[in-house]
Order: C-alpha cells, then structure tokens, then sequence
C-alpha cells in the first residue's frame, strides 16, 4: 500500500470558491492526529468492515515501519536521529512485534472472535485509507508541514499539498454538483440515477475499501437510502455538494456590506460557510432532521 494521494475530483465555484476531494493513504498510528482538523469531511477504512483475513494479508505484504527513528529528548520533537547500528536493532525488534500482532490477530479469529476485536492488535502496523473533502487547507498544511510535525504526517501533508497544487479545478456552476469517484457522470445522468446518491454511496464504500470496485450504481444508490440516511451515517453525504447559488451569494454580500467597513470581511467569510465547507452546500445539509438523533426509545 504505501503512501498515496489522488485527487478525486477539484471543483471551482463562479465566485472562486474551491472544493477537493483527495484518496489519501498513511500509516494508520496517525489516523487520530488526522481527525483532529474538523474543516474536513471524512470517511476511512474500517477496521469493523474488513474481515481479518485480508487485513492479516495486507500487514503480511506491507507492514507499516516509521521513516525516522529519533533519538530520545525532552519535547515532542526527536531532532536528531539514532545511529545506523541502534536503527537496525529497532528496525528488528519492531518487525517482531509486527509478526505477534498476526500472530494474535490469527489466533483471535481462530476463535471466534470478531473482527472489532481481532483486528485491533494490526492496528499500530496498518496502512489506512480516506476520503477527505474540504475547501479550507492552510491550517493543515501550516500545522503539518511544521518541521515539528511528526515525520510520517508531514510527509502525508507534503504529498497533499504537491497533488492540490498540480490539480486543475473544474469550473462548478450554480445547480451543478461537485461527484468524487463519479467519472461515469454523463452515463449516469442518461439512464436518470441520482448521481448525488451515487457518489455518496461510492464514498461510504471506503469503509470497505471498495470505494474503487466495480461499479453498481443502483447499489450505490440502495446504500444511501436503505443504509446511511435511515441509520444516520450521514458522513458519505458531505463529499457531495453544490455551490452557493447566485442568490445566497447576493444576500451575503448585502449582509456584509451593512456591516462596518473593518469587519466586512469576517462577516462575509462567515456567512459563507454551509458547514464546514465554505461557497458550496453539502448533500447532507439537503437531508431532513440530517443532524438530530434520537435514541429509539426516544
């Protein structure tokens, strides 16, 4: 597995907002540090969908091993790294425990036990894949990029920002959508599918990493409405979106413009903000009730 960072879809608004979607994949041990950014949309492999068998044969073919082995020091930064020798004595006592962590994940599903469970103890060897939707980037890269981040982030974070970088967005207008993993848009829109709940559907399939299957679009569209919206997983919805319309842009301008001259901005920028997606309106922010849950003895 590796590395990886795919743009799946760029989209640029008539009022130069932009929204991108990415496939990232990293080492798993920095999943938490990934979602402490609450201006992406996400949705990730799950180590509940997966049965332990393939994630046994992924750990086997591509176990996860740090790229940097400071040396020990106060902080939370290793500034300098450790010789060659205590490198490969590491490098070796960290393959052992790789080759426990099947060995207990083995003898969990040997009896019985599910893969919650048995697949926990790959967890800190695996390699984790996500989607990521988001128009907002600077903070992240600020922070990831920072000599101070932890050397595997900061290596997801450069690969990020160089596929941002070389991606051209695609001019959205109002009443069209922005589709991640969509490339069969116009077959779609003939044979009438709701190309919305296609692309969702395929987004949630990250939880499976079948995300990149083939394609079923009834499926798709059965997922998101027998499965996401009545238990509400509302989370694929957000990868699918549509920009402001010329209307709501207008409204915003005009609110902004009552306000004093100095404050503007904020206020524009503020208003401009359907969730946490900035100049576009989520799929999900289209869906009744998207955000209150009730127990159902409620």
């Amino acid at each position: 597995m590796g590395y990886e960072c795919k743009v799946l879809a760029d989209s640029i608004s008539e009022y130069n907002h932009r929204l991108t979607t990415m496939m990232v994949t990293f080492p798993r041990f920095i999943l938490a540090e990934f979602n402490t950014h609450r201006m992406f949309s996400r949705n990730s492999a799950s180590s509940r969908a997966i049965p332990v068998s393939k994630q046994i044969e992924r750990v086997k073919a591509d176990p996860f091993f740090p790229i940097y082995w400071g040396k020990n020091q106060p902080g939370m930064q290793a500034e300098e790294a450790v010789d060659d020798e205590t490198q490969w004595i590491a490098e070796a006592d960290w393959g052992g425990e790789v080759r426990h962590a099947i060995k207990t994940a083995t003898r969990m599903s040997e009896l019985g036990l599910h893969k919650q469970i048995a697949t926990r103890p790959l967890e800190l060897y695996s390699w984790h894949t996500a989607i990521v939707t988001a128009t907002e980037w600077d903070n992240f890269f600020g922070q990831r990029l920072h000599k101070g981040a932890q050397p595997e982030f900061r290596k997801l974070a450069f690969l990020m920002r160089q596929a941002l970088k070389a991606s051209k967005p695609v001019l959205l207008k109002e009443g069209e959508w922005h589709l991640p993993l969509c490339p069969d848009k116009e077959e779609l829109i003939k044979e009438c599918f709701d190309i919305r709940k296609v692309s969702a559907g395929r987004c949630g399939r990250v939880s499976y990493l079948t995300h990149e299957g083939k394609r079923e679009p009834q499926a798709d569209v059965d997922l998101v409405d027998n499965k996401l919206i009545p238990n509400h997983h509302m989370s694929p919805l957000e990868h699918v979106a549509t920009p402001l319309t010329r209307q709501e842009i207008d409204m915003i301008r005009h609110i902004s413009n009552a306000a004093p001259m100095e404050i503007r901005k904020d206020i524009s920028d503020k208003l401009s903000f359907v969730g946490n997606l900035k100049g576009f309106t989520q799929y999900r922010k289209l869906i009744p009730g998207e955000s209150v849950f009730r127990s159902a003895s409620e």
